[in-house]
């Protein structure tokens, strides 16, 4: 059968959807990459995306040696993960009150708008490895400026850069700003907005639902074994020969925990291990900082994490690792990791250009199925489907209000995190 919503039902759809639209502060801010409907049922929903080559560059007229060298394309997978979803029945009697049926559409988008947001926000708040600790509670430009000098230093573009900020942390700046010059309409605009703005070279953005990481305090870990070092690769091969694309953000890394606990989001130092610019390939004279991403085989004890981004020291001498190389060294065995997050608080992920992705699918129910749809699509692509069926057997209809995106972190390296009051 067609669609038949009636134009009461359209407009009430309507009206509710600009609502869901203005609550998505955080999913906002992320890029968007639109996939064909048919091209991700082929792929399994998992689209890989090329990332930027980055040259070696060599002197002296006479380059005939080098014309050999190898040239390696990494990709990054984005999966069609999120399917969140709202379903509820209205019963004939609750139906004779069309107010009930719009009310319940608002929350359904509501739910599904902060579900987005927070999905958004966890991805940006533990994956970023550009860590920056702060000592103290956060006070307006010093604090952003860190981020802005830690970018530079590994060679991140300067433009489109975003950070977003716990309210507390958000007012702390403002206040802070508001008191510089109370004749500035910079200055006016924070004392009697809060608002920030935009604040060296990063665009801010306040947040009600900050990301709370809690500390790593007392987690005392080393390295396990010498010579982890990672080499970048576009493809592998498994056991039946197949040729699979590498996710090469990623490297599983053996620990051995003398003390407390570690997991998903901690930051940490390796000890001897340097941070280098991309491009250059120069030592910056600080150390490199790292992310756990997962737990592959214990929390304490021996095991192993995997952690972004990966060890490419070059000390296997290929040209993917000197194409790609990261850090100054490889540590050694028993190398001491120091962490960042010593206390619990609340991250503000930094980032620039569209490291952040949404990625949007959409469902296509059957026209002749019994069902009847509509559909609006958000500015970064997300669309959103209400579906309605009615039951003979008790006269009830039962609605749903249904999303379906996948996230992404595609340069874990050009993307990080401060914290505030760590001792």
């Amino acid at each position: 059968m067609a669609n038949s919503f009636n134009k009461q039902e359209t407009v009430a759809f309507e009206e509710v959807f600009e609502k869901f639209e203005d609550a998505l502060v955080i999913s906002e801010t992320f890029g968007s990459f639109k996939v064909a409907d048919e091209l991700a049922e082929r792929s399994g929903n998992t689209i890989w995306r090329p990332m930027p080559y980055i040259a070696q560059v060599f002197q002296g007229i006479d380059q005939t040696a080098n014309f050999n060298r190898n040239y390696t394309q990494l990709a990054v997978p984005t999966s069609l993960a999120y399917q969140p979803s709202v379903p509820l029945t209205l019963s004939a009697t609750e139906l004779r009150d069309l107010l009930q049926e719009n009310r319940l559409g608002d929350a359904a988008l509501q739910g599904i708008g902060s579900d987005i947001n927070q999905k958004c926000m966890n991805i940006a708040s533990l994956t970023g490895t550009i860590f920056i600790k702060r000592s103290t509670a956060a006070t307006g430009f010093d604090d952003i400026a860190a981020a802005d000098a830690a970018l530079n230093r590994v060679g991140v573009p300067m433009g489109d850069r975003k950070c977003l900020l716990a309210s507390q942390d958000y007012n702390s700046m403002a206040s802070n700003l508001a008191s510089r010059v109370v004749d500035n309409s910079t200055s006016l605009t924070a004392y009697e907005q809060a608002k920030v703005g935009r604040i060296a070279g990063f665009d801010t953005f306040k947040l009600d639902y900050a990301y709370r990481l809690t500390a790593a305090a007392g987690v005392g870990v080393t390295i396990t074994a010498a010579n982890q070092f990672y080499t970048p690769a576009a493809t592998t091969l498994d056991a039946n020969g197949g040729r699979h694309n590498v996710d090469n953000r990623v490297q599983v890394v053996g620990i051995t925990v003398t003390s407390g606990t570690v997991k998903v989001g901690d930051a940490f130092t390796i000890a001897g291990v340097n941070e280098l610019h991309h491009i250059t390939k120069l030592d910056t004279g600080q150390l490199k900082t790292f992310r756990i991403v997962s737990i592959v085989t214990g929390a304490g004890g021996t095991g192993t994490i995997g952690i972004y981004p990966p060890l490419i020291s070059a000390q296997g001498g290929t040209d993917p690792e000197l194409q790609y190389k990261n850090v100054t060294a490889t540590p050694a065995a028993g190398a001491a990791v120091t962490f960042l997050n010593t206390a619990s608080g609340y991250v503000a992920p930094f980032w620039q250009g569209d490291a952040f992705e949404i990625m949007p699918g959409r469902y296509r129910p059957a026209l002749d199925a019994g069902m009847t749809y509509m559909s609006a699509t958000t500015k970064r692509g997300i669309t959103i489907t209400m579906t309605r069926q009615g039951s003979i057997g008790d006269l009830s209809t039962r609605y749903r209000w249904d999303a379906f995106y996948g996230l992404v972190n595609k340069q874990p390296e050009m993307s990080g995190a401060i914290m505030f009051s760590q001792p």
